[in-house]
C-alpha cells in the first residue's frame, strides 16, 4: 500500500507515493538525531522567530492549504480554512508562552535550593490522522519545536500532500533541516523508528485499534507516549436549557467535518419534558444541511474521506435500526456512487446498538431521552469513551456538579467541546491518555529534571 492523494468527491486520484526505503528511514533518523545536537541549545527568541514566520506563512496561503485539505479528504472549504487558522494561531500561543511556562521552577526542599527545569528529550515520533490533517500534526509539532524536540511525522497515508506541504512551511520559514520531516513508512518501519535508541517519544491520534499498537510497540522499547483516541461524547440537554441555541450548536458539534471527529457530539441526551419539541427542531435544521461538493463554500456535508468509512457507518445505522432504533431522517448516501453521506438522525435506540456502544465517526446523530439528573449522568457515563461532554442547562450549580460526576476530559457547558491553544486536551478511559495543547502539552516530551544543591 502507497500513499494516495483521491479526491473523495471526485474518487479521482492526483498523486501518489512510495514508501521511503529503510536506508532513506535511517538517514531521516540519523539526520533528526544529529541536528537535536544544536537545535535542543538553540535560543528560545531564535525558535520563536521560525513559528512565527511559520504562522504567518500559513496565514498567507490559507486558501492553498485549505485547498489541499478539501481536495484529500473532503472537508469543507470554509471549514478547512478555519483548520489552517486554527494551526497559525497555536503558532501564535507557543510563540507569546513556551519560554514562560519552561522556564525554571524553585522547590522549597531539604536541600538549601531545588531547581526544576524542563529540557527536550531528543526525537518525538508522531502518527497522526487524515481528518483534521494540518490541525492534529501542528499539535504535536509546535509545542516540541519550541521545547527544542525534532519531530518525525507518519501522517494518514490518504493525506500526503498535506503532509508535504507542513514539512515545506516550516522549511520554508528557516527551520534547520532535520528538525522536523515527514516520513512515507509502513506498518513495519514505524516499528523501527519507535525501537531506535534516539527517538524518546510517540504522540498517537488516531483509532483505539491503531492507539492500542503503537502503545504496545512504545512500551516494548520503555518509549513515553501519549494517545489522543476515539469518543462517544454526550450531549445534554435540560428542559430549562436555551433550545434554539443548543440545537444550533448541536448540529455544528454532530456534523462539523462531516461528523469525522474525535470530540463531535455523539449521542444525545434531552430530558423527556422537551424531547418532542427537540426531535422537530433538531431534524428540520438537519434536513436543511447543504450537501455536495465541499469545495463549494456553501456546502455544509461533504464526502466521507473514503469508501470504507461509507460502508461501515451504513452498518452501524443498518445494524441498529434492525435493533429496533428510529429513523428520523437520512440513513443513506446522497446517491449510488457518492462518498456523501445524508445527515443522519436516529432515535429509540436500545441500549445494545451500534450507535449506542461504538464510536459513530460520520454525519449520524443518535438521540435518547432521560427524566433524572442521575439518568443523565449514568446515560453519559455508559460508555468506554472519555474524551468530551456537554450540558445544556440555566442551572449552573446543575451542571458543575454534573460536570464533576461525568467521566471524560473536558466539559462544555452551554458551548461546544473543542480543543484550543491554552486549555490541556485529551482523554480518559479508552479515550486514551496524555495532554496535548497548553502548557500540559509543552512538557509531555521533556525531561523534568530536578537539581539539589546542599
Amino acid at each position: 500500500m502507497t500513499y494516495k492523494s483521491i479526491n473523495p468527491y471526485t474518487k479521482k486520484e492526483v498523486s501518489a507515493f512510495d514508501y521511503i526505503s529503510d536506508e532513506e528511514l535511517e538517514n531521516k533518523i540519523e539526520l533528526a538525531a544529529k541536528v537535536f545536537k544544536s537545535w535542543q541549545y538553540y535560543q528560545f527568541a531564535g525558535k520563536a522567530e521560525i513559528l512565527k514566520k511559520v504562522g504567518a506563512l500559513l496565514r498567507e496561503n490559507k486558501e492553498y492549504h485549505a485547498g489541499i485539505i478539501t481536495s484529500e479528504m473532503g472537508k469543507p472549504i470554509k471549514q478547512s480554512v478555519a483548520e489552517v487558522e486554527k494551526c497559525a494561531l497555536l503558532c501564535d500561543y507557543y510563540v507569546e508562552n513556551a519560554e514562560k511556562i519552561l522556564k525554571e521552577e524553585i522547590k522549597a526542599s531539604s536541600a538549601q535550593k531545588s531547581i526544576v527545569r524542563y529540557e527536550p528529550m531528543g526525537i518525538i515520533y508522531a502518527v497522526m490522522p487524515w481528518n483534521f490533517p494540518y490541525w492534529q500534526v501542528f499539535r504535536f509539532i509546535a509545542p516540541n519545536f519550541m521545547l527544542g524536540n525534532t519531530g518525525l511525522l507518519k501522517h494518514a497515508s490518504n493525506v500526503p500532500t498535506c503532509a508535504i506541504e507542513i514539512e515545506k512551511v516550516f522549511l520554508d520559514a528557516g527551520a534547520p533541516k532535520g528538525v522536523f520531516q515527514n516520513l512515507f513508512i509502513n506498518y513495519e518501519q514505524s516499528e523501527f523508528v519507535i525501537e531506535n535508541e534516539n527517538v524518546h517519544g510517540v504522540t498517537l491520534t488516531g483509532s483505539n485499534l491503531a492507539g492500542s499498537k503503537v502503545a504496545e510497540h512504545a512500551g516494548k522499547y520503555i518509549k513515553r507516549s501519549v494517545l489522543e483516541l476515539g469518543g462517544s461524547d454526550p450531549f445534554i440537554v435540560f428542559a430549562d436549557a436555551d433550545l434554539d441555541k443548543a440545537i444550533e450548536n448541536g448540529i455544528n458539534s454532530r456534523f462539523l467535518n462531516n461528523g469525522q471527529s474525535c470530540i463531535a457530539a455523539k449521542r444525545f441526551i434531552v430530558q423527556h419534558e422537551i424531547y418532542d419539541q427537540f426531535i422537530d427542531k433538531f431534524v428540520q435544521k438537519v434536513q436543511s444541511l447543504a450537501c455536495g461538493d465541499p469545495a463549494h463554500p456553501d456546502i455544509f456535508i461533504g464526502p466521507l474521506a473514503k469508501e470504507s468509512f461509507v460502508q461501515e457507518l451504513h452498518e452501524q445505522v443498518v445494524k441498529t435500526i434492525e435493533m429496533g432504533a428510529r429513523l428520523l431522517t437520512g440513513g443513506k448516501r446522497l446517491d449510488e456512487n457518492s462518498l456523501i453521506y445524508l445527515p443522519t438522525v436516529i432515535d429509540q435506540i436500545p441500549n445494545y446498538a451500534p450507535l449506542c456502544k461504538e464510536e459513530v465517526f460520520g454525519p449520524v446523530a443518535a438521540v435518547f431521552s432521560f427524566e433524572t439528573e442521575i439518568e443523565a449522568i449514568s446515560r453519559a457515563n455508559d460508555t468506554n469513551f472519555g474524551l468530551g461532554a456537554t450540558i445544556w442547562t440555566s442551572n449552573m450549580k446543575r451542571a458543575l456538579n454534573m460536570a464533576r460526576e461525568i467521566v471524560t476530559g473536558t466539559v462544555a457547558i452551554n458551548g461546544m467541546v473543542k480543543s484550543e491553544p491554552g486549555l490541556p486536551f485529551g482523554g480518559v478511559k479508552d479515550s486514551g491518555y496524555g495532554r496535548e495543547l497548553s502548557d500540559s502539552g509543552l512538557k509531555e516530551f521533556a525531561n523534568m529534571k530536578t537539581i539539589n544543591i546542599f
